[in-house]
């Protein structure tokens, strides 16, 4: 059953498009972003989510919260690679437990590896403005990486470390279970759905990808990253990862926040 619009929300949204289609990217981090411990939100449980459509799927139990946590634990001891022995922190992920929709990137950077927590840095404040002019909030989405630590210079993860890490993500997929998967970047749609194909090629339409043999295929859009607008801002990139994102507000059967005027 469909609501009457929230005038304020919808205002909110628009303002959050306006922003990220006029170019406004730098956002100074306050005091309390950078000492911000990750978040975790049992699904449906968060007082301040105003989004209906998204609280729709059941909450997680309290065991699938828990695995989740033994997962988490497991990445910060984690040892298989030699980036577990260079970096500062783990960045196991972060977000809604039972969330319908779930980012991927492809590794931590510095920002990241400092919090503990994924995309706090430039990238991940333009993924919050991404989030938000899709109507959402942070805690409404899980975000994550393919591994879960920095590479050194922020260089490429490497085969070995993809395939040393790769089973963490897999399993935080399987228990939080959702309806789609945004791949951000090349190097996470590569990865996910097993493809030579450049992001040029694979974005803009639906993929699907399969956690595991015998397990359920999940619908998976990739995108560009948010570092690849940084650094390549036009009007003709925000359009293109817009349009990727309003096939995902779509099939999410949540409501398309108009583009405003610039």
């Amino acid at each position: 059953m469909k609501s009457n619009p929230d005038i304020k929300k919808v205002a909110r949204q628009h303002a959050e498009m306006a922003e990220f289609f006029s170019g406004g990217l730098t956002v100074k981090k306050t005091t309390a972003e950078k000492t911000e411990s990750p978040q975790v939100y049992p699904g449906g449980s968060d007082p301040q989510n105003e989004v209906g459509g998204l609280s729709a799927k059941k909450t997680a139990s309290q065991e699938v919260i828990n695995e989740l946590e033994v997962i988490a634990e497991q990445t910060r001891q984690c040892r298989k690679c030699p980036l577990g022995y260079i970096r500062k922190n783990a960045v196991p992920g972060e977000g809604n437990t039972s969330a319908r929709l779930m980012f991927v990137g492809e590794a931590p950077g510095a920002d990241e590896d400092e919090q503990a927590r994924p995309f706090v840095g430039r990238s991940g404040q333009l993924l919050d403005k991404i989030i938000a002019g899709c109507g959402l909030k942070r805690q409404d989405v899980w975000i994550g990486n393919i591994i879960k630590c920095r590479p050194p210079d922020n260089r490429d993860p490497k085969p070995e470390e993809i395939i040393a890490c790769i089973p963490y993500l897999q399993r935080q997929i399987e228990l939080i279970d959702p309806e789609i998967i945004v791949a951000l970047g090349a190097h996470a749609a590569k990865t996910l759905l097993n493809t030579p194909k450049a992001i040029g090629q694979l974005r803009g339409m639906f993929h699907e990808y399969t956690p595991g043999i015998g397990k359920k295929s999940i619908k998976l859009m990739p995108t560009f990253h948010p570092s690849y607008l940084l650094r390549n801002y036009s009007d003709d990139n925000r359009r293109k990862v817009w349009e990727d994102m309003k096939k995902v507000i779509a099939e999410l059967g949540l409501p398309i926040p108009q583009r405003t005027s610039r």
